[in-house]
């Protein structure tokens, strides 16, 4: 239900606030895709103490729907060769409108797939 919950929030919503690993104090608001009731994002930024990063080093974390926020344990999807034309075209149709067209275009490139996270709720 949790999952459900965060799905439908996501689906009708551009910025969704996420805590990478414990540590973090606060949210930052990132793009967010989903498919088949799977969450996803891509990491724009390469840096060092990005997102991305923290999880990968600490899988646990939290992304705030609403007044709802969700515990979530992050992972890289095993089958994103699989998905990944899926979730471009999710991308290009949640995001590909105005001043975000270019990062729209940008984020379906390869190097951002390559930094594709999934988050699964816990429940």
């Amino acid at each position: 239900m949790k999952n459900n919950t965060a799905v439908a929030f996501i689906n009708s919503n551009n910025l969704i606030g996420l805590k990478a690993g414990k540590a973090r104090a606060s949210f930052l608001e990132i793009w967010m895709v989903t498919i088949d009731n799977r969450i996803f994002a891509r990491s724009w930024g390469f840096a060092e103490k990005s997102w991305y990063a923290t999880f990968l080093n600490d899988k646990l974390g939290q992304i705030k729907c609403g007044d709802n926020i969700f515990q979530i344990e992050a992972k890289i999807p095993t089958d994103l060769e699989d998905i990944k034309d899926k979730m471009n075209n999710q991308y290009l149709e949640k995001y590909d409108h105005g001043d975000n067209s270019i990062y729209a275009h940008g984020i379906i490139q390869e190097a951002h797939i390559a930094k594709t996270m999934e988050f699964v709720v816990v429940e």
